[in-house]
């Protein structure tokens, strides 16, 4: 008989094991090893807007919820975090960057607030006195009505403040630069020196002389070739400096145009994050496009590109886009318009590409699954984009390529539903329609006001079933995303000018603003099913901001700081007063 009931002690125990097992594993993976609560989170989740607390384990978030709800996910190891009543958005992905020229540009000369031509010389002049071993004077920032009436400037204007070393001072929209005379005579460029294709060495129309204005990346890839190549060590000290930026703005992912491969100032080198991840100092997401430039794609680009693709391609790190240029910029007469410019009916533009290759290389592309993201500015660039795109979806058949057109700062109207239509994203920085002397005074005359009614056409492309998705080109503007999402809503200046905005009808909502900068920028970069929004299973990338941005005057939406930004369910960046 006790044989008999250890036996049946020993099967019933054998039986419960199992479940208590179950039981014990299961509690294990819903205790959370993070929660925030006491929170205001705006989730950009239509099927749940609004939470107070969201729990977080291994990374990602494991529910959201009201503070009750989300208790249940705490254990005796649990970090709690208590926003204090704080807004709560996802991290905002930056569209479009050049974040190795951005980074680099934190410890160069800096001219953006400049308001005239001796504030900019005085800025260079101090910077170049502090800085004595520099072998040139890099910087940026200084804009075309600076420069009237030709809005350009001159080597003279250089010489005078750094007579006995190279000076090279880029435009605030990275399309045309500002040379000394030490920098043109390092380039080997003078009055002999032939316009590359594509690039402009602007002249004295009398001496033919070069004016030390440069229009243009092919021109300016003369000078590069004379500057000094950064040391791989400045390199990561400057994407030290530019990921700890973008962490105290709140970026959790940027897009950069140009990375795996080339230009000056880009990622160059995907393997310099890898060392920053391999040593726990990558903090922000990268999605690495590689540069195409005229006149041809090479089958050796594209095994490169296959190759990046292959070997980068988790939530980290990924590469797989391709980047064209098809145009300039409207200030200098360099976009490609479909009409002449209205302030010099001589000029229309050129396409930097043959439109034929161009449509042959994107079709080609665009069968191997490759995602396309084009420069375009004036009215025939984009159309041209858009028509290599349609082009290409019904050569291959294609569906959900999700193709980009970046820019688009002047649609034609038969144009802008096409968007919708083709279902091709416009990538689109809304602080680049901030209406002050450059937009109202530079860009609106030169291509007069029929045309200038549709820049930056965000609402009409929305309406028309575009997906917006948003970001800097950082450095041409700040990478911080406040300035910008206050002007996709306002269309003022920070001074409330124009009253109303400049073109109204195309201000978007602040909802739609802030999906510009998560959701679909997710979604523009294929990532909408783990980023983008504060919903379960998704990464824990998310914000924490000083100001309720759905309660403060839109004018005051500039006036945002972050106070907390999380990547993968790691605190990066906390605010002194957190």
């Amino acid at each position: 008989m006790a044989k008999t009931r250890f036996a049946r002690y020993i099967f019933l125990g054998l039986l419960i094991a199992p479940l208590s097992w179950t039981s014990s594993a299961e509690t294990k993976s819903t205790v959370a090893d993070m929660v925030l609560i006491h929170a205001r989170i705006y989730t950009v989740n239509a099927k749940q807007p609004w939470a107070e607390a969201l729990a977080i384990r291994d990374g990602k978030i494991l529910a959201v919820g009201s503070d009750r709800e989300i208790s249940k996910y705490r254990g005796t190891s649990t970090q709690i975090i208590d926003a204090r009543g704080r807004l709560v958005l996802p991290g905002f992905t930056d569209c479009h960057v050049h974040f190795m020229d951005g980074s680099f540009s934190l410890q160069q000369v800096n001219v953006e607030e400049a308001k005239t031509v001796a504030e900019v010389q005085a800025r260079i002049k101090t910077y170049a006195a502090a800085h004595p071993d520099d072998k040139w004077v890099l910087g940026r920032g200084w804009s075309y009505p600076l420069f009237a009436p030709s809005g350009l400037p001159d080597k003279k204007q250089l010489d005078a403040i750094i007579p006995d070393r190279p000076a090279y001072i880029e435009g605030f929209d990275g399309h045309t630069w500002w040379a000394n005379s030490k920098a043109l005579e390092a380039a080997h460029i003078s009055k002999d020196t032939a316009d590359p294709p594509g690039g402009t060495i602007v002249r004295d129309p009398t001496t033919s002389e070069p004016t030390g204005a440069i229009k243009e990346d092919a021109a300016d890839a003369i000078v590069r070739r004379a500057i000094p190549v950064p040391s791989r060590a400045a390199k990561l000290q400057s994407l030290r400096a530019g990921l700890k930026h973008a962490n105290e703005l709140g970026i959790t992912r940027v897009h950069v145009m140009g990375g795996v491969n080339a230009g000056p100032g880009d990622v160059t080198d995907a393997e310099l994050l890898e060392e920053l991840r391999r040593n726990d100092e990558l903090t922000v997401r990268f999605y690495l496009a590689y540069r195409f430039d005229p006149p041809e794609v090479t089958a050796q680009q594209l095994k490169t590109i296959e190759q990046a693709r292959e070997r980068y391609h988790d939530d980290w790190i990924a590469a797989g886009g391709v980047k064209f240029f098809l145009d300039g910029v409207i200030e200098t007469h360099t976009a490609a318009m479909l009409s002449p410019y209205s302030n010099d009916p001589s000029l229309s533009g050129q396409l930097l590409w043959d439109p034929e290759k161009y449509k042959a290389f994107v079709a080609e592309l665009d069968r191997r699954g490759i995602q396309i993201f084009t420069h375009a500015i004036g009215d025939r660039a984009i159309r041209l984009a858009l028509d290599a795109y349609e082009d290409a979806a019904t050569k291959n058949g294609t569906r959900d390529a999700r193709h980009r057109v970046e820019h688009i700062e002047d649609a034609s109207a038969a144009d802008i539903p096409r968007f919708g239509k083709l279902g091709v994203i416009a990538s689109m920085q809304p602080l680049h329609a901030y209406p002050a002397a450059d937009t109202l005074k530079s860009w609106l005359p030169a291509i007069g006001p029929e045309r200038g009614s549709r820049g930056w056409a965000w609402h009409s492309i929305q309406a028309g079933g575009g997906v917006l998705a948003f970001g800097s080109d950082w450095p041409v503007v700040t990478l911080s995303p406040w300035p910008g999402l206050q002007n996709a809503v306002t269309r003022e200046t920070t001074e409330g000018e124009p009253k109303g905005g400049w073109i109204p009808s195309e201000r978007i909502s602040l909802v739609d603003a802030i999906k510009g900068y998560a959701l679909n920028a997710a979604f523009a970069g294929h990532r909408e099913k783990t980023e983008g929004s504060l919903e379960s299973g998704k990464l824990a990338d998310l914000i924490v901001l000083s100001q309720n941005v759905f309660a403060v005057d839109p004018l005051e939406l500039v006036k945002t700081k972050v106070a907390l930004t999380m990547v993968g369910g790691r605190i990066v960046y906390k605010s002194a007063g957190f």
